[in-house]
């Protein structure tokens, strides 16, 4: 038995969550891969997965062995490049997932700059808001915008601050008034990102001192740019990082609210896995993000 090619057969197996899509993946047959799994699984003697005509997923000794697997299948990838000196010209598939806005606002630019400074690295991005374990999904790292994790198993790499700004349509701030002071927003509709950490609280600093309001959300979205788009139709009140914001607000379709109210700053985070730490193609990409912000 080969133990490298069925370890990775199995480990394909859980990032895909199939083997039909893992044999696509490996360029195998389905009958193939399975039998690697069945292999290894007799070799040790344990059950790594479960098996439903529908999906499959990991047991519990499945789950612990996919962590070892992704530490030696990394490091093995380390080696063999360190020995055919690729380090110059790193090679291979970097699987990304991003937050929507960030993505279609900054990353697809700055993603051809990096694949045409490094032509033989191939990118598969995927775009969405919720939280994602880069460990379970298969992902070679993960950019969030948000507090810092803190997790044993995985590398939190910080690369810029985000700030945030309140502001609605003039419009709306017309028909409704401008609010004096961040209590005064429960008499205002509020348009709320619904995987805000606090719930339907929005936090401020005014004078050093915090400020917690309970919002009336008359809209809730996991996208930013929906709700942006939202406020500037003159729906409401929204509390969304600068960057979603900034054109409208330059072009005067939205207007800044309680200036003097600072909301706490987000941080923007290159997140994977702890064995992928020694990974080049992880390495590169996190540092030409911190050239992009630097």
């Amino acid at each position: 038995m080969d133990k490298f090619e069925s370890m990775s057969a199995f480990t394909q197996v859980i990032e895909e969550g199939s083997f039909a899509a893992a044999a696509r993946k490996m360029q195998l047959s389905r009958s193939a891969v399975n039998k690697l799994v069945i292999n290894l699984e007799n070799h040790l003697g344990v059950q790594l997965l479960y098996r439903t005509t529908r999906q499959v997923t990991p047991t519990d000794n499945g789950r612990a062995f996919y962590e070892r697997c992704i530490d030696i299948l990394s490091s093995l990838e380390e080696a063999e490049l360190a020995v055919s000196q690729q380090h110059s010209e790193p090679k291979g598939t970097l699987k990304i997932n991003a937050p929507m806005s960030f993505g279609i606002s900054f990353l697809g630019s700055r993603i051809a700059e990096f694949m045409t400074r490094y032509t033989e690295i191939k990118i598969q991005l995927t775009l969405e808001d919720r939280f994602v374990d880069p460990i379970s999904e298969g992902y070679d790292l993960v950019i969030r915008i948000g507090s810092p994790t803190e997790s044993p198993s995985l590398v939190a790499h910080p690369i810029a601050v985000i700030p945030r700004v309140i502001c609605a349509a003039p419009s709306y701030l017309k028909a409704r008034g401008m609010p004096n002071n961040a209590y005064e927003l429960k008499q205002h509709s509020c348009l709320h990102y619904s995987y805000l950490t606090t719930g339907y609280q929005w936090q401020f600093i005014h004078q050093g001192q915090e400020e917690r309001v309970t919002v009336d959300a008359v809209f809730s979205s996991n996208n930013g740019e929906v709700l942006r788009d939202a406020a500037v139709r003159g729906l409401g009140i929204v509390l969304l990082p600068d960057f979603i914001v900034e054109r409208e607000i330059q072009r005067g379709e939205l207007q800044i609210v309680l200036p003097h109210h600072q909301s706490p700053q987000l941080t923007l985070c290159v997140i994977y896995p702890i064995n992928r730490h020694l990974s080049t193609k992880v390495q590169l990409f996190t540092q030409f993000l911190q050239e992009c912000f630097s």
